[in-house]
């Protein structure tokens, strides 16, 4: 739930700002990654990476969200909306993570070791995870319940990227090419809940 906190309108612009520079940071990471990880799948024959780059798209989608709703004129509707189409977006994750485990599996694909994959995500943990907790902070002193979505849905990424990361470490290390679906099928259950607690969110919203 949001925290409503009383502040002049100049410190409510100032946290705004912050929000912005928040997501416009996400954005550019999530921009870059998407060729970065592409081009280690391709040497690595990962699924997993590749299916992590096409997970950036689900957050650049977030995080464009936010930037619609911040910069524009506040309003009961644009934030139900927002938060909506927020929720699209964890469900979205979830089925992303479903059908690349699915893939994965009936394919019978063995990634190669990946030391490129593993360097991006170790750095790409710490960054989305870093991001959420801005975002959250920022948007809980706001008020915002769409931003504080749209840290969940950075938290989301960056959980993602740890998993598929000890999937990787697991892989190049023991073998266990398994690992990073066990983990995968964790953040599916939060994905759907989340998305529900979003859409459950925009429903409240007179």
């Amino acid at each position: 739930m949001a925290e409503s906190t009383l502040f002049s309108p100049g410190r409510r612009d100032v946290l705004t700002r912050r929000g912005l520079r928040l997501v416009y940071a996400t954005l550019g990471w999530n921009l870059t990654e998407i060729g970065f990880l592409g081009f280690a799948a391709v040497q690595a024959r990962s699924v997993a990476l590749a299916g992590f780059a096409i997970d950036s798209f689900i957050e650049i989608f977030a995080s464009v969200v936010v930037v619609w709703q911040l910069k524009g004129a506040a309003s009961q509707q644009r934030e139900r909306r927002a938060l909506r189409l927020i929720g699209l977006a964890f469900f979205g994750l979830a089925i992303y993570i479903i059908v690349q485990s699915a893939v994965t599996l009936v394919a019978g694909i063995r990634p190669d070791a990946s030391p490129l994959g593993i360097a991006w995500l170790t750095v790409t943990t710490v960054a989305m995870l870093s991001l959420a907790y801005g975002k959250l902070r920022t948007g809980r002193e706001l008020g915002n319940p769409v931003l504080i979505s749209e840290a969940k849905v950075t938290f989301v990424d960056g959980c993602l990227a740890a998993g598929i990361l000890a999937g990787l470490i697991l892989n190049a290390t023991l073998g266990w090419w398994w690992a990073d679906i066990a983990a995968g099928f964790i953040l599916v259950a939060y994905g759907l809940w989340e998305g529900v607690l979003a859409f459950g969110g925009s429903a409240d919203t007179p």
